[in-house]
C-alpha cells in the first residue's frame, strides 16, 4: 500500500508540472494586471482539464512501459468514454480530478494486462498494445454505470467533509498544515494536497463557470479561498531560510564553507519557488524531533494566518514570485512580512539552541576523521561531486551503486528526488550513493530508495535513464 501511494504521489507531480505557467498566465491576464484575455484562455485550458492532466500523470507513473504514447492514448479514450457515460447515467455527477485518477489507474492496469493480447489474423491490427484501447472503452463504460450510481453518495460525504474542515476555521487550517509537512518524508503529502488544492469547495466566477479547489478558486476571485494556502508563504519565505541559517551558524569551522553553499542555495530555492525539500531533508532524519517541531510550527502558523485574516494563494509555490503576483488579489498579504520576521526569529532560536544543546549531527557538524587519500581517490571524489555538475558521472556512479541496470526495476524523479526500485536491495551500496554529493537517502520500503538530490535531480535522472 505504501508503494502504491508513493507512485500515486509521484504521478500527481507529473501533472502539476503544467500548472505553474497556467497559473501565472491566469494571474497576469487579470483586469488588475495586463488584462489580456487570450492569456487567461491559455491558463483556463489547463485548469479546465485537470482530470485529463491527472489521468495522464497516473498512466505515466504506473504503466510498466518505456514508451508512454499508447498508454496515454488508452487513457484519453477511457476518460472521454467515462465522462460521456456519466452524462447519460447522472448528469449532476462531477468527479473532478478524481475522474482522471480513477480512469488513469484503470487505464494503467488495462494496458499492462492486455498489451500482449493475440487475436485471430483477421483482427491482427488490433492485437498487442492496441488491444487495451478497445478494452478501456468497455471497462470505462462499466465504470460510468457504477460511479454514476454511487458517486452522488460519495459526493455528499466529500461535501460534508469540506464543510466540516471549513467550519473548523483556524483549527482546520492548522490540522491540514501540520499533516502537509509531516507527510513529506513519505511523499504522501501530494495526495493530501490534491483534494485541498483542486477539489475542496466550489466557486462560480463572473462568467458563470464553477471552479473547485483552493488554487483555482483563489485565482478566479473567490473571497473565501486562500486561507489553506497562506501559511506556506510564511514558512517557505521565512521559516525554511531560518532553519538554513541556524544549521549554517551551528556548523563547525572546518565545515562552514561547504555548509554555507548548501544552505544558501536551499534557502534561496525555498524563498523564490517554495521548494523546501533540500533543507528539510538535511535534518529530518538526523533529528526527527526537530522535523516534528517544524510540522507543529507550520500548523500553528496556519492558525495564526487564519486568525489574522491573511488570505493569499499561489499558482506554483508559495515563494516571493507568487507573493508579488497575487498581492493585489489577496487580503492582508502585507501581514505576511511582519509575521514572517517573527517566525524567522522563533525558528532560528529554537533550531539553533536545540542543535547546540543536543549536539545534533547535521550537515556541518559531522565528526571527521583524518584519512590518507591517494591521488586516484582525490580525482574520483572531485569528479563525482554534484557540485561540479558532472551529471553523467554522478548517474553512472549511482547506477553502479544500485547494482547495475539488471537490478533496477523502476526509476523516476520528482521535484527533488531520484526514486529507484530495485530487485535486490542487499547489493545496493548506500555509501557510494552518498559519495556523489546526494543530500540523503530515504527508504519507504526495503526495495525502494529515494535519493534526495535537490533541484538538479532532473539532470541526474535524465542521464540515469539513458544508462538504463
Amino acid at each position: 500500500m505504501k508503494k502504491f501511494f508513493q507512485k500515486l504521489g509521484k504521478s500527481m507531480l507529473v501533472s502539476i508540472v503544467a500548472m505553474p505557467i497556467a497559473g501565472l498566465l491566469l494571474r497576469i491576464s487579470a483586469d488588475d494586471l495586463l488584462n489580456i484575455p487570450i492569456l487567461g484562455a491559455a491558463g483556463n485550458a489547463i485548469f479546465g482539464n485537470l482530470d485529463l492532466l491527472f489521468g495522464i500523470g497516473i498512466v505515466m507513473g504506473f504503466v510498466k512501459e518505456k514508451d508512454k504514447g499508447l498508454p496515454v492514448l488508452t487513457l484519453v479514450a477511457g476518460l472521454l468514454t467515462f465522462k460521456e457515460g456519466l452524462k447519460i447515467i447522472n448528469e449532476s455527477v462531477n468527479m473532478g480530478v478524481f475522474a482522471g485518477i480513477t480512469i488513469g489507474l484503470l487505464s494503467a492496469w488495462t494496458y499492462d494486462k492486455f498489451k500482449n493480447t493475440k487475436l485471430p489474423n483477421i483482427f491482427a491490427f488490433f492485437s498487442g498494445n492496441k488491444f487495451p484501447i478497445i478494452m478501456i472503452m468497455l471497462l470505462s463504460t462499466l465504470a460510468a454505470v457504477v460511479f454514476g450510481n454511487i458517486w452522488p453518495y460519495l459526493q455528499d460525504i466529500l461535501n460534508k467533509f469540506t464543510i466540516t474542515i471549513s467550519s473548523l476555521g483556524a483549527i482546520g487550517v492548522a490540522i491540514y498544515a501540520f499533516f502537509n509537512r509531516l507527510l513529506i518524508p513519505t511523499g504522501l503529502h501530494h495526495v493530501l494536497n490534491t483534494y485541498i488544492y483542486f477539489e475542496m469547495g466550489e466557486f462560480t466566477n463572473k462568467a458563470g463557470e464553477v471552479v473547485r479547489g483552493e488554487i483555482p478558486a483563489f485565482i478566479a476571485g473567490d473571497p473565501g479561498a486562500g486561507f489553506f494556502l497562506s501559511q506556506f508563504f510564511v514558512i517557505m519565505m521565512f521559516g525554511i531560510p531560518a532553519i538554513a541559517y541556524a544549521i549554517y551558524r551551528t556548523s563547525k569551522k572546518d565545515q562552514k564553507e561547504s555548509t554555507k553553499g548548501l544552505m544558501y542555495s536551499g534557502a534561496l530555492t525555498s524563498f523564490i519557488s517554495g521548494i523546501t525539500e533540500p533543507i528539510e531533508f538535511s535534518f529530518m532524519f538526523s533529528s526527527p524531533f526537530l522535523y516534528f517541531l517544524h510540522a507543529v510550527f507550520t500548523g500553528l502558523v496556519g492558525a495564526i494566518c487564519y486568525l489574522l485574516n491573511i488570505r493569499i494563494g499561489f499558482s506554483f509555490g508559495s515563494g516571493i514570485i507568487d507573493y508579488i503576483l497575487n498581492f493585489q488579489l489577496a487580503d492582508g498579504a502585507w501581514k505576511v512580512i511582519p509575521l514572517g520576521i517573527a517566525v524567522f526569529i522563533v525558528y532560528y532560536l529554537v533550531f539553533y539552541n536545540y542543535i547546540i544543546r543536543k549536539d545534533v549531527k547535521l550537515i556541518g557538524r559531522m565528526d571527521t576523521e583524518k584519512q590518507d587519500f591517494s591521488e586516484q581517490d582525490i580525482e574520483y571524489e572531485s569528479k563525482n561531486k554534484l557540485k561540479n555538475k558532472d551529471y553523467y558521472y554522478v548517474a553512472k556512479t549511482m547506477l553502479k551503486a544500485f547494482g547495475g541496470k539488471d537490478n533496477i526495476e523502476d526509476a523516476y524523479n520528482c521535484i527533488t528526488r531520484l526514486r529507484v526500485t530495485v530487485k535486490n536491495p542487499d547489493i545496493v551500496d548506500e555509501q557510494l550513493i552518498k559519495n556523489t554529493g546526494a543530500i540523503g537517502i530515504y527508504k519507504p520500503t526495503d526495495d525502494q530508495f529515494q535519493v534526495v538530490i535537490g533541484t538538479e535531480v532532473a539532470n541526474v535522472a535524465s542521464e540515469f535513464e539513458k544508462l538504463l
